[in-house]
């Protein structure tokens, strides 16, 4: 089962693709959002399959949004590959590294992607996202953290390195917040249909491979990262968990950042696949 919004950006409607079909859910929810997940959705969702109750939908020719409508909070993960802490000149952190996206960069996940006015360092970061179903509070048990999930997502955390480092002031926040800086699906998986924990993560810029991983790799796994933030901060239902990037980013050295005109492309197993054009900011007038 995955989850979708489909629609023109601000009037996106939900929608679930199950067996190879395709379905309306304004019959059960009029959107995807934190009240949905919190109430049960994605159960109720799963018994209106069974039971038939969904009208068909065609969503062919249809821009996608983001499967999750705008969440209150980004929590994202930073170092959280031992491989990418190397190439970004850093030791493994002992504790998670912890920063958060304004909500406003969350967009469709073939929209285009918008360069900052000066950006010299634009980077890609393939990640697995995790929407959260209820709130986790001060969690001490791995074992049970999965159990606050609702689902999983492919998510690219975009970055303006020259603002996240350089003029950073000591954190990253204005590297990181740029519009159109978080391109979230295509779909939302349900957290009882996939495992975490095995998911292979790929990006590439123009064609070219960038990144090849496994979040087997993760410093900080799933469910430790819930437990972590559960001490930390409120997490409400529908908030997403960017888990961090795999080696293989334009901070590496390795590759060039990116330009207007390129096309950045990633997909983890399961969640599906996005690509986005990369433009520079136009003002509007």
């Amino acid at each position: 089962m995955e989850l979708f919004r489909f629609g023109p950006a601000g009037s996106e409607r939900p929608g679930v693709r199950h067996e190879g079909r395709e379905y309306h859910l304004t019959s059960l929810t009029t959107d995807l959002d934190g009240a949905f997940f919190a109430a049960d959705g994605i159960e109720r969702v799963a018994a209106a399959l069974v039971t038939g109750g969904l009208a068909e939908a065609d969503t062919a020719g249809q821009r996608i949004g983001s499967p999750i409508a705008r969440p209150a909070a980004v929590v994202c993960i930073g170092m959280n590959y031992a491989a990418h802490a190397a190439e970004s000149g850093a030791a493994p952190p002992e504790q998670p590294v912890v920063f958060l996206k304004h909500p406003g960069c969350v967009v469709g996940p073939d929209d285009e992607v918008i360069l900052p006015a000066g950006s010299v360092k634009t980077d890609w970061e393939v990640e697995l996202a995790v929407v959260m179903k209820r709130t986790p509070r001060y969690l001490s048990d791995p074992s049970e953290a999965l159990d606050y999930v609702a689902g999983y997502a492919l998510s690219n955390d975009l970055s303006e390195r020259a603002f996240q480092l350089e003029v950073s002031g000591g954190q990253w926040s204005k590297g990181k917040c740029a519009e159109t800086f978080n391109p979230l699906g295509p779909v939302l998986r349900p957290a009882a249909e996939l495992r975490p924990d095995r998911l292979r993560l790929r990006s590439w810029v123009n064609g070219e491979p960038r990144q090849d991983s496994s979040t087997a790799d993760m410093i900080f796994s799933v469910p430790e990262l819930i437990v972590h933030l559960s001490h930390h901060m409120l997490l409400l239902p529908g908030d997403v968990i960017s888990t961090g990037t795999p080696e293989g980013v334009g901070l590496s050295g390795r590759f060039p950042y990116l330009k207007a005109g390129d096309v950045v492309s990633m997909e983890i197993d399961g969640l599906g696949r996005q690509e986005q054009k990369v433009v520079d900011y136009q003002p509007a007038f």
